[in-house]
């Protein structure tokens, strides 16, 4: 497939890019310095673009079968929300007019919906935090109303750690996935997994799933 994968250089984006290259995808690896992608494969098509400029993502977006987004403005950053929101919207405009139906957003944990009926939002976010978790929030419901894209948002267990794959984790919905001990966590290499197998054998079309161990 041709994939084009956004935010290739981050903590989730680096390991999506290595797991799709070495299942023999061609992937035009986005991000702002292509000069930080230090992964290599026949597929890659490094692309230095900025995500806020739309019309260029458009042009890079377009003839691909698919798009992953692991876009994130930044924990750093004061901007945070509003970056992000302003992201996602040249994101999903650019796959719109480049005519890619296919995408898969790789999103947060705090909308997951606990056992209590609560969201990990509600009981596990700590007040200083939750501003910068709200935008991923958000755009699960915006694109639980869209109806052009054949979109997959993925909420990670809400403990996403360093470490490569073990193919060991489970898949499910709206719920975190948990250990015997309750806990839901997941390692990065195995999220990669986890969207490389829903681009590939697509399961969850405009739909939210999540992975744990």
């Amino acid at each position: 497939m041709k994939i084009a994968l956004i935010g290739a250089t981050g903590f989730v984006g680096s390991k999506l890019l290595a797991e799709a290259l070495s299942r023999g995808h061609e992937v035009t690896a986005i991000s702002r310095d292509s000069a930080k992608i230090t992964a290599q494969g026949a597929g890659l098509i490094p692309a230095a673009v900025d995500v806020y400029d739309s019309k260029a993502l458009t042009t890079v977006l377009e003839n691909q079968d698919a798009v992953i987004s692991a876009f994130n403005s930044g924990w750093q950053n004061p901007n945070l929300y509003a970056d992000f929101k302003r992201g996602y919207a040249s994101i999903l405009e650019a796959a719109k007019k480049a005519h890619v139906k296919r995408i898969l957003v790789v999103g947060g944990a705090a909308s997951l919906i606990l056992p209590s009926g609560k969201r990990v939002y509600d009981v596990n976010i700590p007040e200083d935090f939750k501003a910068a978790v709200q935008g991923p929030l958000e755009l699960l419901e915006e694109l639980r109303h869209e109806t052009e894209l054949n979109w997959s948002f993925i909420s990670p267990a809400p403990n996403l750690t360093e470490g490569d794959k073990t193919g060991r984790f489970r898949i499910g919905r709206d719920n975190p996935v948990t250990d015997e001990k309750g806990e839901s966590k997941i390692s990065v290499g195995d999220l990669a997994v986890a969207i490389l197998d829903e681009i590939e054998k697509p399961q969850f079309i405009r739909q939210r799933f999540t992975a744990g161990y």
